[in-house]
């Protein structure tokens, strides 16, 4: 597969702190099968066979601990160090702020660390032909809408769960963050960049791709690593492969 020579960037986010996960260190940096859960999905990048400029936003005051850590692991992996702002929103604007030319932005949380190279791949390539690309996975579970007086069953397969990384053009992610008001609703850039009025278009995700949240999570994240060899045979995107957007639309990768 040759490689497009559109410049290719990826923002991880990890500005928290962890309270979610109950950790007493945050979570991108609380150790998984041997090394920080950022190290993980930075690798996950860097090693993903297609090259990709890796901006890394923190919380200013973790960038200290994120460099005595990268002496601790010997991780020389080339990573831009960008502090981050109040919210996730503001550290996104913060990583774009520093991606001068034109090309294709893939924004991640650090708290994923088991995105596959084919996810990356694929998102990559769908948003160069598309302007942007979500990485998605349906429901198994059933799920009902509730309101303050009853609940009322959902055809799941209307719905799907959302994943990460979501890439963009990097003119068209600019211009929305930009022009957008931080909202609460704004949980991911795909409804950043919706509410700017761009049509958001789907691609298969990968169930592995879990969000780490919770002490929970730490433990099925090690499992999956663990297993990996039985599960990951899946993660490559091949040269034939068809590049498929949920909702019909298909291109030959």
């Amino acid at each position: 597969m040759t490689e497009s020579p559109v410049k290719k960037y990826a923002i991880i986010v990890a500005g928290g702190n962890g309270t979610r996960a109950n950790t007493p260190v945050p979570k991108q940096f609380m150790k998984l099968d041997g090394k920080p859960v950022v190290m993980h999905t930075i690798t996950k990048f860097a090693e993903a066979g297609i090259h990709v400029e890796i901006i890394l936003v923190l919380n200013k005051d973790l960038i200290p601990q994120w460099q005595e850590l990268c002496k601790e692991h010997n991780f020389n992996t080339e990573v831009k160090i960008v502090e981050g702002g109040e919210n996730r929103f503001e550290s996104v604007k913060m990583g774009l702020a520093v991606i001068e030319d034109e090309g294709i932005v893939a924004v991640h949380d650090a708290a994923r660390p088991l995105v596959s190279a084919k996810t990356i791949v694929t998102a990559f390539k769908a948003a160069e032909m598309y302007g942007n690309a979500v990485p998605a996975i349906p429901l198994s579970d059933s799920i009902r809408q509730i309101d303050s007086t009853k609940s009322i069953a959902l055809d799941r397969t209307r719905y799907c769960i959302i994943q990460t990384p979501q890439c963009f053009v990097a003119s068209i992610l600019k211009k929305a963050y930009s022009t957008a008001e931080y909202k609460i609703h704004f949980t991911d850039d795909a409804s950043v960049v919706e509410s700017a009025g761009e049509r958001i278009h789907l691609v298969d995700g990968n169930p592995d791709n879990i969000k780490i949240t919770s002490p929970r999570d730490f433990i099925i994240a090690e499992a999956l690593i663990k297993y990996r060899p039985v599960v990951s045979s899946g993660n490559k995107l091949k040269p034939s492969e068809e590049l498929n957007l949920l909702g019909g639309q298909s291109q030959v990768a």
